[in-house]
């Protein structure tokens, strides 16, 4: 395959640990956002020398990130859940239980709904933005992050109150 080029070494350093976040929250799992990244960088440098560097190859990774995810969802359809921490960020809730019990209810929602979630919420990504990375319509962005919000109300009752101040 050859020595990866030195700008694409420079952008996978540069990024993966947001990716991994970003994985982190989409499978519930540590290892499987891991796995998750690693296929992500691997499919962007089969196609590195496509990519306009220019423009934002970040969003591009975003895009092959969440389109990934939900493929391979599609696939396996397990119910895997969250059994360890989430990597550092901040703006999070320093609760464990909090952290935990927000883990869990993510990982009760379809892979789409949680997908929009974690896009529109964790990652602040525009309604637009989130449509176009997941590959829905504006109008499915709106009403899933709707209905998944509502779920999550549900899911964590009292505890969605102390998520929402954090």
């Amino acid at each position: 395959m050859g020595e990866a080029p030195a700008d694409y070494l420079e952008f996978a350093h540069a990024h993966s640990r947001r990716l991994f976040h970003t994985a982190c929250l989409l499978t519930g799992d540590w290892h499987l956002a891991e796995d998750l990244v690693q296929e992500t960088l691997a499919k962007m440098y089969r196609s590195w020398w496509r990519i306009d560097r220019t423009e934002a190859p970040m969003a591009y990774a975003h895009t092959v990130l969440t389109r990934t995810f939900i493929s391979q969802r599609r696939l396996r359809r397990s119910g895997e859940r969250p059994m360890g921490d989430l990597p550092e960020r901040s703006g999070r809730p320093e609760d464990p239980t909090l952290r935990m019990a927000l883990l869990e209810a993510l990982a009760q929602l379809s892979a789409k709904d949680r997908t929009v979630l974690v896009l529109r919420y964790w990652e602040d990504r525009s309604v637009e933005e989130t449509a176009q990375l997941t590959g829905i319509s504006v109008g499915s962005v709106r009403s899933r992050s709707l209905r998944a919000k509502d779920r999550l109300r549900q899911i964590l009752g009292h505890d969605f109150a102390e998520l929402s101040r954090s």
